[in-house]
């Protein structure tokens, strides 16, 4: 296994980052990481299958096959069960947190993308990509039943939070707006416009300031839901696809995937933020989880080879989203990255 330390040495009272990588190697481009803060697992998507990583050591301790187009992982540690979106075949697979053995699969539907545990309200939510119109699903996490399905405003919804107190924030990439949805009647209530934010994939909420966080490439924007007002807005890369928050430690995390970095933001007051550090990464790390307990940030990106020569491009995403892409080198590395400070 590959190891790889450096140091982000900051100036004044700023903490200092260190950067470790390991190479976990393994099949499959990658879309979200979820860490699970009771045993500091890390939960990697593979394209086809889901690596299961011990975050402190970076030693892979787990793998769950036979998730098609795979987007990401909902751990609901409470009922022993996690959840992955499988794009390829508009399903989600239902699994045991302890054994990873799989328990069902659960039919959804095409756009299958965006994956949260609701911790406060006690649901799994899906963001899906789905047409006409994009949607968001709710499901028990006991027994794998959907409890709902709610219309959004846009094709594109991306990340999704929950604040304690009935509400759920739902970023939508294509018209760059949050949308709140009430969980008790399962309906979005409001939109807020979030320029200059243009294109929000990754969120959090904190409960303490009662401040919404949303990533964008560029622009990120704080925002407060009591008006649906921008209060401050940070500076920082492009390829954006998540946000990792540590609600103790106040501070932010933006991963740039096209500059192969991580912005690191310090909340000094609900309204005020300051750029700590800018951590190097890898280039194409886009998505990012927290593990709030060893204050932890977690990424992966696989590292290809050269194209060979005649090689013919992949086939056309499947499950509502993607762009495609022109042909692709082979893996020659599987970076898994822990920032800690």
């Amino acid at each position: 296994m590959a190891v790889v330390a450096l140091t982000a040495t900051l100036s004044g009272q700023a903490p200092d980052f260190k950067v470790q990588k390991y190479d976990i190697k393994g099949d499959g481009g990658t879309d979200y990481v979820t860490v699970e803060p009771a045993t500091h697992r890390v939960f990697v998507s593979r394209s086809t299958h889901m690596m299961v990583v011990d975050g402190p050591s970076g030693k892979v301790i787990g793998d769950i096959p036979n998730t098609p187009g795979v987007h990401g992982a909902g751990l609901a540690t409470k009922a022993g069960h996690g959840f992955t979106t499988n794009g390829g075949d508009q399903t989600v697979t239902m699994f045991d947190l302890k054994t990873l053995a799989v328990i069902k699969q659960i039919k959804v539907g095409p756009g299958l993308d965006g994956i949260m545990y609701d911790a406060p309200d006690d649901k799994i939510i899906l963001t899906n990509h789905s047409r006409p119109i994009g949607t968001l699903t709710a499901i028990n996490p006991d027994t794998g039943d959907i409890v709902a399905t709610v219309d959004l405003e846009d094709t594109g919804p991306e990340g999704a939070a929950a604040d304690g107190n009935g509400h759920i924030y739902v970023n939508n990439e294509g018209k760059s707006t949050i949308q709140v949805i009430d969980v008790k009647t399962w309906k979005a209530t409001a939109s807020w416009p979030l320029a200059p934010c243009d294109g929000p994939t990754g969120i959090a909420y904190d409960k303490t300031s009662n401040r919404i966080f949303s990533g964008c490439s560029h622009n990120s924007v704080v925002v407060d839901p009591t008006n649906g007002k921008i209060v401050a807005t940070i500076q920082n890369g492009t390829r954006v696809d998540a946000l990792g928050w540590d609600p103790t430690q106040k501070l932010m995390y933006i991963p740039n995937g096209g500059e192969g970095n991580v912005t690191v933001v310090h909340q000094d007051s609900p309204d005020k933020y300051t750029v700590v550090a800018t951590v190097p990464t890898f280039p194409g790390a886009k998505t990012i989880t927290v593990d709030p307990t060893t204050h932890t940030a977690y990424l992966f990106q696989p590292e290809r080879g050269p194209v060979p020569p005649g090689a013919e491009p992949p086939a056309a995403p499947t499950g509502g989203r993607g762009r495609g892409r022109g042909p692709q080198g082979p893996v020659i590395a599987g970076w898994f990255i822990a920032i800690t400070h």
